[in-house]
Parts: structure tokens; C-alpha cells; sequence
């Protein structure tokens, strides 16, 4: 699935291809992905100019004169930006033309969503209730052990759960608890304030550094112009089992936590 940075890095590549650009065209292939996608869109948004690309936590939000459009990649889905002649393949199901270009959703398990709001995008019901971003001023250490006190919860579906922050997808997680030396099946409540603080800064800085990778490509995700991104080459445990640790080169383990995958060393992680 594609994860913060993935959308991060596909808002970045097409914020400065489509902004301040009027929509010509909206053609639909398909009569829905994860919802119906609602016909009235082929003629409502032709005319309409991108004021900006905007992401809030996994979704993109594409401000128009009328309203927004919300768009969640789901499981596999990518966006190319591409010559408008482009040959639409199987799963290409909705392009958005500007002139002689267009901006195409791919989306083979058609788990992704496209939906229209009038209203502020940020109050739709999806984006609402969703927890800071992990990357904000409002994701500290503090903020971190304050809410996860009295929680049973284990530390990794408690930082995947986009209540608490958003965007902190499978990989991340792991990623992030196998740096700060976190067991993820601790207890969220029993992990110190010393122990969030380091968990903090390996999160920020594994953001930030597959978003200047351009993300993890495992198996579906490419960014607007169809390359993968190469963070993968820089995974420490993820997708490693029975590999050698890279601190202590005992085998990583594996383990279904939350109903994710999840890979851990057992004598680095406590």
C-alpha cells in the first residue's frame, strides 16, 4: 500500500504539472473503485482550475474554484502524468486532461477512492477525526506518551492507527521501532517519555528520508512519471525475516501483529 511517503512523493511530482491549471476533460472508465465514482464529475469539473495539491496523512486533495476532489491510492493504485494520446491500459481508470496532458489513476485491486466535496476538504468525514501529522509541529514525544498512556495497545498498531498520527503505514513502523530499539509488541502505555522522544526522531528521520528516496517500491507503487521509488534498498528489517540483524546479526524475526506482518529482532528490541 502506498504509505506517507509514497502519497508525499506523488503529491510533489504532479503539484507543479497540474497547479494553476483548468481541467478539459474528465474521462471515467470504470463505475467505481472503492465507491461508485459519481458520473456528474465528467461534467462538473471540466472548466475548473487546480489552485493546489494538498496531502493530509494518505489522501491527496486537489483544490478546485467549486469545491475538491479527495483521492486515496488504496492498495496498488499510482498516478502518471502523461501525453493525453497515452492508450489507456486494463486498469487505468480515470484520467484528468489538461490540454495535451493528462493525469491518469491506475488501480488494479480498485481498493482507492475518488470523491467530490464542496464543503472544506479538511471536515470531510474521512479527514476530520484523523490525528497529526508525523512530520508537524503537533507530533512531538510529548504529545506521543501523553495520549498513549493507560494503553494496553501494542506500540505498533498503536502508531499505525491514523488516530493517533497519520501516515505511519506497516513498513515505517517497523522501520522506525526497530531503530529506536522498541519491541513491537510493547505496550504503548508502558514505554517511557526518554524511549518516545527516540522513537520521535527515528520516525521523522525515516519520513523524510524515503520521501527524498521517493518512497518504497515493493511491489506496485510508482510515482507520476512511472518509476519506482528506491528506499527499499535502505530497509533494515522489513520484509527480512530469518535475515541477519544488522546490529547484532542474530535472524530478524516475523510475526503477525495487528493483523500485519511484522518483522522485529528480538535481542535489539525491547
Amino acid at each position: 500500500m502506498p504509505e506517507l511517503p509514497e502519497v508525499e512523493t506523488t503529491r510533489a511530482g504532479i503539484a507543479p504539472l497540474i497547479r494553476d491549471r483548468p481541467i478539459g476533460q474528465v474521462i471515467l472508465r470504470a463505475a467505481s473503485l472503492r465507491q461508485p465514482l459519481a458520473p456528474e464529475l465528467a461534467s462538473r469539473l471540466p472548466g475548473q482550475r487546480v489552485h493546489a495539491v494538498e496531502r493530509r496523512g494518505k489522501y491527496l486533495i486537489l483544490r478546485l474554484d467549486d469545491g475538491s476532489l479527495l483521492l486515496h491510492l488504496g492498495m496498488s493504485g499510482s498516478l502518471r502524468f502523461l501525453p493525453a494520446t497515452t492508450p489507456p491500459g486494463k486498469h487505468d481508470h480515470v484520467d484528468l486532461v489538461f490540454g495535451g496532458d493528462c493525469l491518469r489513476l491506475r488501480d488494479p485491486r480498485r481498493f482507492g477512492l475518488l470523491l467530490w466535496t464542496d464543503g472544506e476538504p479538511l471536515n470531510h468525514p474521512l479527514l476530520r477525526d484523523l490525528g497529526p501529522e508525523p512530520l508537524s509541529d503537533g507530533f512531538d514525544a510529548d504529545f506521543l506518551y501523553r495520549v498513549s498512556r493507560k494503553r494496553a495497545t501494542a506500540i505498533k498498531p498503536f502508531l499505525m492507527n491514523s488516530r493517533i498520527v497519520v501516515g505511519i503505514g506497516n513498513i515505517y513502523a517497523n522501520e522506525a521501532l526497530f531503530a529506536a530499539g522498541i519491541h513491537p509488541k510493547r505496550a504503548a502505555g508502558r514505554i517511557s517519555a526518554v524511549r518516545y522522544r527516540l522513537l520521535v526522531h527515528h520516525i521523522r528521520r525515516i519520513l523524510e528520508a524515503a520521501i527524498a528516496q521517493g518512497g518504497t517500491t515493493l511491489n506496485d507503487f510508482r510515482n507520476e512519471q512511472g518509476k519506482p521509488g528506491y528506499f527499499a534498498q535502505r530497509l533494515q528489517v522489513y520484509g527480512r525475516g530469518q535475515e541477519p540483524c544488522p546490529k547484532c546479526a542474530r535472524p530478524i524475526q516475523q510475526a503477525l501483529i495487528g493483523q500485519r506482518s511484522s518483522y522485529y529482532c528480538a535481542h535489539c528490541q525491547r
